[in-house]
């Protein structure tokens, strides 16, 4: 039982499909785990924040709500999302469904919410779910319904959580009342099996686009990563995930779309767009001259330079300056000999050759033999030192995956390791609460605060520092991981 509820949960998930075996649809189903989607869940806290700054609190609880249970169909969000709001509201106060069923529309429209396959092609559950795990099933972008929003009928506000003081008879009664409304409200909403789930890789689009905008920002200026961000903004949904370019878009265009607070005029931002082209980095590229000039954002070319600076910084921050000068040097160049890089980089041989071979015996710097003769004879051989970007970004993507899987391995032993006293901690807290609602003098709250001796308090104290750097560290090291595993994603597609 509990193996067919674990299973349940990972299908609800996304991290779990199933089909019918090797044996042909009459064999024994099988399931089959998607590292991708597991994975996922270490970006959980950016795609709440993102829809936070998106869309202020209301969006920021709906995307956390769907994320927490997989797929909801849009009335349980409506009605959990306005309850939670109004329980942190003052008294008196309370959110509209109103409210948010326009936040959730809004994320509908932008395509982070979408419906979820089964929904979206108007098929059932078993149906969709019978093509076997090899087979390319079809994506909810290409399905029409995807993003059509059902007509619901609700209309009303929040309700309060009860509070604690309530007798168990009012707790039972409150449990069959809500039952009753529940059904009440299933058979009211319109809204049945049409669940809706996150769309990740919209997210992931988003991300990409922002990177791209900072890049820009730090590179030149605040006024041409504007003009890059309406540049996206415009061809977001027009421009195909895994394009290695935006749809191409006339100067005409983006003038008119350029936010009026900007007062950027129309010579000015012809300047602006002949530098970005001009540029080293090509962020932007000039696809014609109709209209102004058409203009397209290099999105391909723009991650593999992004990987390209993460890359030089891993090895600045490892191994120094020196050894990132030879290292960008390498790239820059892409095969030189010993001698040469000694001379291009102006470092006495001695060190060169000490950091080229600690380089080499990382892996960040490979060495190309080529002979002269058949015999590979050293003396009639070139030894060529190189740097192959993309199976160094792969390397990298691996110790980011392991410094991870050693965060998460530290933050769980300090959280063992100081267990008593974090039960100690929530046990207070909890009486705390209780004797705060029931209206207890200020002495008696003291006296139980003082139950935490001064030594515990600063241990909780430094353990939650520690986790919150942890934490932290985490969110760091994932941002390399999506900006090198989009990288590398890029490279398949356009090959």
């Amino acid at each position: 039982d509990l193996v067919k509820k674990s299973l349940c949960v990972l299908v609800q998930h996304g991290m779990c499909v199933f089909g019918s075996g090797r044996r042909g649809p009459g064999g024994p189903t099988e399931y089959r785990c998607l590292v991708e989607r597991i994975l996922y869940t270490l970006r959980f806290p950016r795609y709440i924040y993102t829809a936070k700054s998106l869309y202020g609190d209301t969006g920021e609880l709906i995307v956390e709500e769907v994320l927490q249970r997989g797929e909801m169909t849009m009335s349980s969000v409506v009605k959990t999302v306005a309850d939670r709001l109004t329980h942190n509201m003052e008294d008196g106060r309370s959110m509209d469904y109103s409210e948010v069923i326009s936040a959730f529309s809004s994320l509908v429209d932008t395509h982070f919410l979408q419906r979820c396959l089964a929904a979206c092609g108007k098929g059932n559950a078993a149906t969709s779910s019978e093509k076997t795990p090899n087979s390319s099933a079809a994506t909810p972008e290409s399905l029409t319904d995807c993003y059509k929003l059902p007509q619901i009928n609700l209309r009303g506000r929040g309700k309060r959580r009860r509070s604690s003081g309530d007798s168990d008879v009012d707790q039972r009664g409150g449990k069959r009342a809500k039952l009753e409304n529940k059904e009440v409200n299933r058979t009211l909403c319109g809204d049945e099996g049409v669940f809706w789930q996150v769309n990740f890789e919209r997210f992931h689009l988003h991300f990409r686009d922002q990177a791209i905008i900072s890049a820009v920002a730090s590179k030149m200026d605040q006024t041409s990563s504007e003009i890059v961000r309406t540049m996206l903004r415009i061809s977001e949904m027009t421009t195909q995930p895994n394009a290695a370019y935006t749809q191409p878009l006339s100067a005409n265009e983006i003038f008119r779309a350029l936010p009026a607070s900007y007062n950027i005029s129309r010579s000015t931002l012809d300047q602006y767009l002949t530098l970005l082209v001009d540029d080293p980095m090509e962020f932007v590229g000039k696809s014609g001259d109709s209209g102004g000039g058409m203009y397209v954002v290099n999105l391909h070319k723009a991650l593999a330079n992004l990987a390209r600076a993460t890359l030089e910084s891993v090895v600045q921050e490892r191994f120094g300056s020196r050894s990132a000068r030879i290292f960008r040097l390498l790239l820059r160049k892409r095969h030189l000999e010993q001698k040469q890089v000694e001379d291009f980089a102006m470092i006495p041989a001695k060190e060169a050759k000490d950091m080229l071979y600690t380089l080499l015996s990382e892996n960040l710097v490979q060495l190309q033999e080529i002979p002269k003769t058949p015999d590979h004879a050293p003396s009639r051989t070139f030894y060529l030192y190189t740097v192959n970007q993309l199976p160094t970004a792969r390397m990298l993507l691996q110790h980011c995956y392991k410094t991870v899987g050693n965060l998460i391995e530290r933050r769980l032993f300090e959280t063992r390791e100081n267990k008593r006293h974090l039960e100690k901690s929530q046990r207070i807290e909890a009486i705390l609460a209780s004797l705060q609602v029931s209206g207890a003098e200020p002495a008696q709250l003291t006296e139980v605060e003082e139950m935490i001796t001064a030594p515990e308090r600063q241990q909780l104290e430094a353990l939650k520092h520690h986790i919150n750097k942890m934490d932290s560290s985490e969110n760091q090291v994932d941002e390399t991981i999506f900006l090198l595993e989009s990288y590398i994603s890029s490279t398949k597609t356009s090959h």
